[in-house]
């Protein structure tokens, strides 16, 4: 692995229609707030699920995992940070939220996606050189 760090963090404060009774975030919401910063940080290097599509490639997610430290509230200021810490033969990457205000940490996760080739429908074991391309990041 490179010493690369392929980042973006955006800002949101959930909206009331992602809580539940208690305005606590419904756990399953989390996964939209990984998906807003997944995509910032693909957009940044021209390579979002359009730009994917294009390639020749699909992106599935095949598995996500999540840690749920401290609650979201409703209209709470927070940070989402999407780091790629994988590319060679998946791309997984990692999330932190954390509250604006004071940096407190509140969810870390991950997801892992594989490329699959748009026309045959078959999985790759290695990353397209699309992919390390878009990243700027040396083919293994």
């Amino acid at each position: 692995m490179s010493t690369v760090e392929l980042v973006a963090e955006i800002e949101l404060s959930p909206a009331f229609h992602d809580c539940d009774p208690m305005h606590v975030v419904w756990h399953g919401n989390y996964f939209k707030y990984f998906e807003i910063a997944r995509c910032a940080l693909l957009q940044r290097y021209d390579y979002d699920y359009p730009q994917m599509l294009e390639s020749g490639y699909l992106w599935p997610v095949v598995d996500a995992r999540v840690k749920y430290i401290r609650p979201l509230l409703y209209q709470q200021a927070l940070r989402v940070r999407a780091q790629i810490s994988e590319w060679e033969n998946r791309l997984k990457i990692d999330y932190q939220i954390h509250a604006a205000a004071d940096g407190q940490l509140l969810t870390r996760a991950h997801t892992i996606q594989v490329a699959v080739d748009a026309a045959s429908k078959e999985m790759l074991y290695q990353s397209p050189p699309v992919l390390w391309e878009r990243l700027g990041v040396p083919a293994p």
